[in-house]
């Protein structure tokens, strides 16, 4: 497959890239474990995309390299591959264009791009056709530019800031101070992440809920221990609350779907006794938790703890009872 073709040359690439020695043929076809032939091929097609490589004989052996003096004319330390893996995946930030998250990066990439030989830009354009980043809809912070700079800076320079937030919690405004300490990206949404003066503890702020935002001239200094892995580490998302153990059993049929996918970093999987699969974690914030059991609907049980299975009994009567509300009016429409 062209796919697989070009991933191979890629790494090829890659490998002589890194042997400043040179690299046989045999070597190569051992590497990517396939026959003498394709790696002549594959030589001869990265050759034809206008990188300039050279063989020379060493006693019995031909090993193939860059022409000297081609790495020097690239940024130190990049290579020609990394570059292209840099400009390959400026696509991924495009979630944050027109922020100063963007604008940076693709000043980045052009620089990148006027680097790169043309026969270099083809070449890359062939893999973009084999390989494609996938993005649902996500949220448009070219609306909150401003407001993510201030952080930005805020951030850099060690400055609290006074924020006035919406909470979802209380439905209501309310003015904060903040040591930033974090901006964190996370399913499609950004967070602050600092020391709330108002609550005496860290605390995380949704970005664009911040309606309004000063940087003051009051510096802080940031916990040496602070560490956001460690501090995320226990969440199922991003609500913290107490770790608790929790065990759902799941149909059978999802067996390979469910440990094909890290939901939790403490997922332990096993059968029970009827085939069903028993998935246990230690985990806190439970709420996001029951949003995922529901989306199993019937295929998924919680058996512990007992005040989360009570939790989407109640949610799946209630929905039980719009859907029945829904039949009946719809049956009553029908009659007329």
């Amino acid at each position: 497959m062209r796919g697989d073709q070009l991933a191979r040359q890629w790494r090829i690439l890659r490998t002589i890239e890194t042997r400043e020695q040179g690299i046989t043929v045999a070597e190569l076809a051992t590497q990517e474990d396939c026959h003498l032939r394709t790696i002549w091929r594959d030589l001869a097609a990265i050759q034809a995309a206008g990188f300039p490589l050279y063989s020379e004989k060493y006693g019995n052996k031909t090993r193939w390299g860059f022409i000297e003096g081609y790495k020097f004319h690239l940024p130190v330390p990049f290579t020609v591959t990394e570059l292209m893996s840099l400009y390959f995946y400026r696509d991924i930030l495009r979630i944050f264009k027109d922020t100063v998250f963007y604008e940076s990066l693709d000043e980045l990439f052009s620089k990148v791009r006027s680097t790169l030989p043309p026969e270099s830009l083809s070449y890359l354009r062939r893999i973009e056709q084999t390989f494609h980043i996938g993005f649902k809809p996500f949220k448009d912070y070219s609306r909150f530019k401003e407001i993510i700079k201030q952080i930005n800076d805020a951030v850099l320079k060690l400055r609290v800031i006074e924020i006035r937030y919406y909470s979802m919690s209380s439905k209501q405004e309310t003015t904060r101070k903040v040591d930033p300490y974090k901006v964190w990206f996370f399913n499609g949404t950004l967070y602050l992440i600092g020391w709330c003066h108002v609550h005496d503890e860290i605390r995380m702020f949704v970005l664009d809920r911040i309606k309004l935002l000063h940087v003051t001239k009051e510096r802080f200094m940031p916990p040496d221990d602070f560490d956001l892995d460690a501090y995320m580490r226990d969440s199922f998302g991003v609500i913290r609350t107490d770790v608790e153990k929790v065990v759902i059993k799941f149909d059978p049929s999802l067996e390979r779907y469910l440990k094909e996918n890290i939901w939790h970093p403490s997922q332990i999987f096993k059968k029970d006794k009827d085939g069903s699969v028993l998935m246990t974690m230690e985990v806190g914030g439970l709420r996001e938790v029951m949003s995922w059991v529901l989306g199993f609907g019937s295929q998924a049980e919680v058996l512990e703890p007992a005040h989360l299975r009570q939790a989407v009994a109640v949610e799946h009567s209630a929905t039980a009872e719009k859907y029945s509300e829904r039949r009946a009016f719809t049956c009553q429409e029908g009659s007329k």
